[in-house]
């Protein structure tokens, strides 16, 4: 008797655990909705991957133009550096001239060179200064065409 009742127990459980089983798989999602959703996943990643190279590609296009813009402001830069030196330099040609001929006033020696050498100082300096304000006024406009761009 007692084998059968150990049989018995070993049925039982066996038919617990088929039941267990079975009522388990009852509650496993339907594969098809599992596969559509999968599908809709795999489709929203792949658009976000388009959306992320799009923006990728948006965002170097930006820093190219930003680069190319920074490379063009040094240039300008350089070039307004290079005038503003050479204004420098004509200044201090017409100031050590204006001291010569100012001493030669001092003296009554009214030298035709030292004014001479002073007008071409102070045409130097001019000509240097008005080089310089058109750098400037080039730098300034390079700047407003993108604006204006926007705006046309």
């Amino acid at each position: 008797m007692d084998a059968i009742r150990t049989l018995e127990g070993r049925i039982t459980a066996a038919l617990d655990r088929i039941a267990y089983g079975l009522d388990q798989q009852a509650r496993a999602p339907d594969p098809q909705a599992l596969a559509a959703e999968l599908q809709a996943e795999r489709d929203a990643h792949a658009a976000l991957t388009d959306r992320v190279v799009t923006l990728k590609a948006r965002q170097d296009d930006q820093i190219a133009a930003l680069q190319a813009r920074v490379a063009d402001q040094a240039a300008q830069l350089a070039s307004l550096d290079a005038e503003l030196q050479q204004v420098r330099g004509s200044n201090a040609d017409l100031t050590v001239v204006c001291g010569e001929l100012r001493r030669a006033a001092m003296d009554g020696v009214a030298d035709a060179t030292l004014v001479n050498r002073a007008l071409m100082a102070e045409v130097d300096g001019l000509t240097v200064q008005r080089s310089s304000e058109a750098a400037e006024v080039a730098a300034i406009l390079s700047d407003l065409k993108p604006l204006l761009r926007k705006e046309g």
